[in-house]
């Protein structure tokens, strides 16, 4: 799954978690879960009836069990579902009691039931959705202006088990046989092929698909509407993009992409992908899990999927790369190898994450994507530092906390430690490990354990070693680098210790931490640092000396006075990703309160009077320079602070203009609207005049503006519109369907600062405007956006009743949490921890734990960069 966590990263991990317990390899009698292990399902023949127009479904499936322990009563889930009947092998009729709060159902026979083979019949009715969960309808406006209706299902973690009762855990793998009746004129796609359609009568027809591979409940998929595709071919294996009718064709970059990534992973896990066919389906707006890998029948919400040309941006293109390289590598890393439990989830995101830029990186090379990883490092590092952060294999004991678990320590930090293990072992090495994993368990489970023997067989080294100690335990090393001359020697010695922000009791922790370390005229040295110190001599004292080279590596380094300096004065000999990198760290040294905010200005000063100009190192600047600005809201610097941002990008938009050049090249076409929308934060009058002359033409006529500028542009003219230009862009809102083009829109509004703006961009996200998927997420938008965070809350809570019944019951434990987080108000922390939905469970509570930690930890970097930011403005601009 990709879920696309750029505006609420406030769901972390288990609050106050604590090293992990060392695991095993995969024993399915030893997995975790919450069903008994008496009685295993091998396959299932599930029967479906669906009336879209009345929201029902009617359903009878036949279930070929195990029986691995006599027993008289067979548990298995559902969910919402109401079971009428239950027999065995034809003649035992069970008595069926239903547990709703544990989503189960209990089948209870007269006579034990044998071990051994069986064959179990039910039947049962149920509810077909309106939120974005289990099977649901996707009600959307064709490209004809029509209302149509479209199925679709989003099973992962537990909502297989809304469609049709069964063993509902990834443990339990089986085949699936579908067959479903349906609207006529649906096309319909699943995992597998259509093997026969029968026209039930002028409305309906029954559609059957050939049996799936043995694989996990939540890979299962259905998706039927009125579709379109565009088809093609890689490697053998037929590949097809679905869309709404009408749009297919700007599903063709997709597949394009698809049919350039399969043969690279196909070579790459030596195993061929399995399956007879690939399809990737677009779902129009409804869509909250951002995309889901199951097997033959990957979706996606269609604005990771659809390349519109007239709209679409460089971006988005990329982005899409990303995304279904992110989706394709799942079909090997968990639906192929599937994890035995939701504890091990990294395994199949952490993996997938790493997976896409790497293939993306391959077959782009022009998009230098590696060092524009450093975003999500920083994201990751940012978390994994607090004291609510998780380690990436955690013990997860329900669904509310397996949801919990997709955050950005499973997916980020998961990616950053596999690219430490690749960097440390070797590209050959560990990809002989991955075929070697991948081959011992195909159509099987595994755990982190399993994948370190493999890794380990290959390369010759003690990889759990070094892995677990990223992996069971949380937080990040830091690496400390102390200097001393002699005889124009210098010698480095190095040690670790714990990075922490707003952590005073963090439990001290050790790693085996894998290290690069160099520097211009100097050889490269690996080595991996544990509890002991090592030194590294370079035959000059005012030698650049820098650990962390390409940043590989998953930790924080903090240099004494003369290594920084060193470094600092010879930062422009070093790659970008490296700049970027020392950049990083020493924001990072002043959140945790080891280092003054002015260091880590010196170093923008140095880098930006040197006219620095890669992307990666830009971005890092801007993002910084803007979180700074939000803290210096309500402060008297805030002026002064603005004036020394402008200046130091100014000059970037003076190289970049604003306007495309010919031949130009793509990372400046994706660097401009940043540092326009940038400086239009900083309320450049040049820049904002600007965007405000080009937004009036562009209402005027959209085509007047290219897609990459409207978001900035128009981001800046709604940050003081006035009632007129909001009623414009809320109609277009309103009215636009392409959901790019929707919520690149509702990001330009959500940015309006006017309290009577502010309440009509609430009621607009509830309106009907936003897709139930996009809801949530859109009203944390607008707490980030608006600079009234608290107001936003204070209508959350007003109409929360009303918002709540849009939402998924996984996007529920962290509603409250991401609108409060964005604030700064005790008062709106106090109600989050008082409101009873906060600890209504376990995944609620750990939302608000890590918001609340991400408020104090906030309120420690506002009172320290108010404090110094006045004088260092006062003696260096």
């Amino acid at each position: 799954m990709r879920r696309l966590l750029a505006f609420s990263t406030l769901l972390a991990g288990l609050p106050f978690a604590m090293v992990a317990h060392a695991e095993g390899t995969f024993s399915f009698q030893q997995t975790p879960g919450q069903l008994p292990k008496t009685v295993v399902p091998a396959s299932y023949a599930i029967d479906l009836e669906t009336d879209p127009e009345h929201l029902t479904l009617k359903g009878q499936e036949t279930i070929d069990v195990t029986v691995l322990t006599d027993t008289q009563d067979i548990v298995l889930n559902q969910a919402g579902l109401k079971l009428s009947g239950a027999v065995l092998d034809g003649t035992q009729h069970a008595t069926i009691t239903q547990d709703d709060a544990a989503e189960t159902a209990t089948l209870h026979f007269s006579q034990p039931v044998p071990k051994g083979p069986h064959t179990l019949s039910i039947n049962y009715t149920g509810p077909i959705l309106k939120t974005p969960n289990g099977l649901y309808i996707n009600d959307y406006t064709s490209a004809t202006g029509q209302v149509r209706r479209m199925l679709v299902t989003q099973f992962e973690v537990a909502d297989a088990r809304r469609m049709f009762p069964g063993w509902d855990e990834p443990a339990f793998k089986a085949s699936f046989q579908l067959n479903v009746t349906l609207p006529f004129d649906d096309v319909a796609v699943s995992n597998m092929p259509i093997i026969g359609t029968t026209q039930q009568d002028t409305k309906t027809k029954r559609v059957s698909f050939a049996p799936t591979p043995r694989m996990s409940s939540y890979l299962l998929a259905l998706v039927a509407g009125d579709m379109g595709a565009v088809h093609g071919e890689a490697d053998g294996t037929p590949m097809s993009v679905y869309a709404p009718a009408g749009l297919e064709e700007q599903g063709r970059y997709a597949l394009e992409s698809a049919q350039r990534i399969l043969p690279y992973y196909n070579s790459y896990f030596g195993v061929k992908y399995p399956l007879p066919k690939m399809d990737m389906l677009a779902i129009p707006g409804n869509y909250q899990a951002g995309a889901m890998e199951n097997w033959g029948a990957l979706t996606y919400i269609d604005n990771v999927l659809l390349f519109d040309p007239k709209n679409s941006t460089p971006k988005t293109r990329e982005l899409i790369h990303e995304v279904v390289a992110h989706e394709m590598a799942h079909q090997w890393s968990g639906d192929l190898v599937t994890m035995g439990w939701w504890n091990n989830i990294w395994l199949n995101e952490g993996f997938a994450s790493w997976m896409e830029i790497k293939v993306t990186d391959k077959l782009n090379p022009q998009w230098d994507i590696w060092p524009r990883q450093h975003e999500t490092r920083e994201e990751t590092m940012g978390i994994d530092a607090l004291s609510t952060t998780h380690p990436i294999q955690q013990t997860i004991h329900n669904v509310s906390e397996a949801n919990s678990a997709f955050d950005s320590i499973s997916y980020g930090k998961g990616e950053l430690v596999i690219r430490m293990l690749e960097g440390w072992l070797g590209e050959d090495k560990f990809r002989d490990g991955m075929r070697a994993y991948m081959k011992a368990h195909a159509f099987g489970n595994a755990t982190s354990q399993d994948l370190w023997n493999a890794l380990s067989s290959t390369s010759g080294e003690d990889v759990a070693k070094v892995a677990r100690s990223f992996t069971e335990q949380p937080g990040i090393p830091q690496v400390n680098v102390t200097s001393f001359c002699q005889n124009d020697q210098a010698t480095y010695t190095l040690t670790q210790s714990r990075f922490t922000i707003h952590d005073p009791q963090a439990q001290p922790l050790t790693w085996s931490v894998p290290v690069v370390a160099g520097g211009p005229g100097l050889p490269t040295k690996t080595l991996v640092l544990g509890t002991e110190p090592v030194t590294i001599t370079a035959p000059r004292c005012d030698t650049a000396f820098k650990l962390n080279l390409g940043e590989s590596g998953y930790y924080r380094v903090s240099y004494d006075k003369n290594a920084l300096s060193a470094l600092a004065t010879s930062l422009s000999k070093f790659a970008p990703v490296d700049r970027a990198n020392l950049l990083g760290d020493q924001y990072a040294l002043f959140r945790s309160g080891q280092a003054k905010l002015g260091s880590y200005l010196d170093l923008v000063d140095s880098l930006t009077a040197a006219h620095e100009s890669d992307i990666a190192v830009l971005e890092e600047i801007i993002s910084r320079l803007e979180t700074i600005d939000q803290y210096e809201i309500g402060n008297a610097d805030r002026d002064d602070f603005q004036t020394y941002a402008r200046s130091r990008l100014a000059p970037v938009l003076a190289r970049l203009g604003w306007d495309e050049k010919p031949h130009e090249n793509v990372l400046d076409t994706m660097l401009r609207p940043s540092v326009i929308s940038a400086l239009g934060t900083f309320n450049d009058p040049q820049v904002v005049a600007e965007a405000k002359r080009r937004f009036a033409l562009w209402k005027a006529n959209p085509a007047s503006l290219r897609p990459d500028l409207v978001g900035a542009v128009t981001t800046i003219a709604m940050k003081t519109a006035d009632g007129q230009t909001y009623d414009f862009m809320a109609e277009k809102v309103r009215t636009t369907q392409a959901t790019e083009l929707k919520l690149r829109y509702f990001a330009a509004l959500a940015s309006a600062t006017n309290p009577d703006l502010i309440r009509k961009n609430v009621a607009l996200a509830y309106s009907g405007a936003i897709p139930n998927g996009r809801i949530a997420r859109s009203l944390a938008v607008i707490a980030a956006s608006s600079e009234n965070p608290d107001l936003v809350w204070q209508l959350v809570k007003e109409h929360e009743a009303d918002i709540r019944t849009h939402l998924a019951p996984w996007s529920q434990d962290d509603f409250l949490a991401s609108i409060a987080g964005h604030s700064n108000n005790l008062q709106v922390l106090e109600a989050l921890q008082n409101d009873p939905w906060s600890t209504k469970t376990t995944g609620a509570k750990i939302a608000t734990a890590k918001a609340v930690n991400t408020i104090n930890a906030r309120q420690d970097a506002i009172k320290a960069t108010q404090e110094q930011i006045h004088d260092w403005l006062a003696t260096h601009h």
